[in-house]
């Protein structure tokens, strides 16, 4: 007999491992770990610095670094098994239906494109918008960041922006599609306790409103 499940998980990680391959050979980095996430819903993945939260995040974005691969495990998203997927599939599905804010945003912005050409990229590759219209929604983005001056921030670079604004930046790129999933790394690591606040709060009010 099949049990029909009323409301199944939107992310389901299940009994993941995770080796990385060293000149001594391999190394465990994730040993069975299994969580679920609904639509809506918030959960938090704590450990202290090495404990494999940012290799759990990676693994859900299926961007692990070359010398790390999954040993063993299940990563269900919306009815697929994230494992079983082809690069291209990943890609496509990268900041469509699941998206990510990484530790560092001057890293993991292009040093050498505007904000708003940034988040016109994904908006082109993703929603077919090009031009006037991709702009237009990168500074509606950057408005609903509480980016001041807008308008004006969409022709800066990176290394002009401060740590939070940058930060900022890459929560609107981020959730410029629209994600069903949102990964944050640690998005407040580097950052003075009154922007960790501001920033954390804001993640809150964006994923209750897109819930």
């Amino acid at each position: 007999m099949t049990v029909a499940i009323a409301n199944p998980p939107l992310l389901a990680v299940e009994g993941l491992s995770v080796t990385f391959r060293t000149r001594a050979g391999d190394v465990k980095a994730l040993e069975r770990v299994s969580f679920a996430v609904g639509r809506g819903e918030t959960i938090a993945i704590v450990g202290e610095s090495g404990s494999g939260k940012s290799v759990t995040a990676q693994a859900v974005m299926g961007i692990l670094d070359p010398a790390g691969r999954v040993a063993a495990g299940r990563i269900g998203f919306g009815g697929m098994d994230l494992l079983q997927a082809t690069q291209r599939e990943l890609a496509d599905m990268r900041g469509r239906e699941l998206a990510m804010i990484f530790q560092n945003p001057r890293g993991a912005l292009n040093p050498i494109r505007t904000v708003g050409d940034r988040i016109a990229d994904v908006l082109a590759r993703h929603e077919n918008l090009k031009g006037p219209a991709a702009r237009a929604r990168a500074m509606e983005m950057l408005a609903l960041v509480k980016i001041t001056d807008p308008k004006r921030r969409l022709d800066a670079y990176p290394f002009e922006l401060s740590g939070g604004m940058c930060q900022r930046v890459m929560i609107a790129l981020a959730l410029a599609c629209r994600p069903a999933l949102l990964i944050a790394d640690e998005p407040t690591t580097a950052l003075d306790v009154t922007t960790q606040a501001a920033i954390m709060d804001l993640v809150g009010e964006l994923g209750c409103s897109r819930g």
